[in-house]
């Protein structure tokens, strides 16, 4: 082979990869997955477009809020269990495991969120243990407070913290059962000090930034005061305090 037909060989090579390869930046699905700037925007407007509440975002990285609301009410369907539970989830005709018709509670069609229990917690999950013993398990109040940070008004470290840890900051479960039965126990083996029931040990490996996005939208719904639990119980003196917001005038 001469030098002349050598270079025209190698140029014809690298001609046609660079023709594969502009090809595959057009064409690959794997190539253009892992461009995460249009990714990351239409999961935070999907965020804003799925929402069921008013937001305040005054003050706050509207992309966070976005985000954060396409985690809360898309992947984790928080609101599943920090809801008073599935009777009061939706709104009546807006149930989506109903039967459609046109009269409620029939499903209307449309999805719909009730908003005044939304995040608001309440949903009782039992005792644990078998046989069950001890408190019941009731999912909290997510809604910021009159200060305007989530979760009833912890700040983002102590969010972050919880999340990782499972640790529960209000303690509301400080005794194992001993061989009686108390209403604030849990039983053995479960840890007293944990967020039990909670989803904690999956959600701690989420990036920091995905729980910041969490936090900041949380921080952006409205405030619910929290169920209005039966005092008749001896269990809900102990418990409705953690659920209770004080959303202020």
């Amino acid at each position: 082979m001469t030098s002349k037909q050598y270079v025209k060989t190698v140029g014809g090579v690298a001609m046609f990869a660079a023709i594969v390869l502009a090809g595959m930046s057009v064409h690959s699905p794997r190539l253009q997955a892992q461009n995460p700037g249009n990714d990351g925007e239409s999961k935070s407007q999907q965020g804003f477009d799925i929402a069921p509440v008013k937001l305040n975002i005054a003050g706050k990285d509207r992309a966070l809020v976005g985000l954060g609301s396409y985690i809360v009410n898309a992947v984790g369907d928080c609101n599943g269990c920090h809801s008073a539970g599935p009777p009061t989830e939706f709104v009546p005709g807006g149930n989506p495991y109903f039967l459609p018709g046109a009269v409620p509670p029939l499903f209307g069609g449309t999805k719909q969120i009730n908003t005044a229990t939304y995040l608001g917690g309440g949903r009782d999950f039992g005792q644990l243990g078998n046989p069950a013993a001890g408190a019941h398990i009731i999912s909290r109040n997510l809604t910021p407070n009159k200060t305007g940070m989530a979760v009833g008004g912890a700040t983002f470290s102590e969010f972050l913290n919880l999340i990782r840890t499972g640790t529960d900051m209000d303690f509301i479960h400080p005794y194992t059962c001993p061989a009686g039965s108390f209403i604030t126990c849990v039983p053995f083996p479960f840890d007293p000090t944990k967020l039990l029931v909670m989803r904690w040990p999956f959600f701690k490996d989420m990036t920091n930034h995905d729980l910041l996005a969490i936090y900041t939208y949380l921080s952006s719904v409205p405030c619910i005061t929290g169920p209005n639990l039966s005092p008749t119980n001896p269990m809900y003196p102990v418990v409705y305090p953690v659920l209770h917001n004080d959303c202020g005038p």
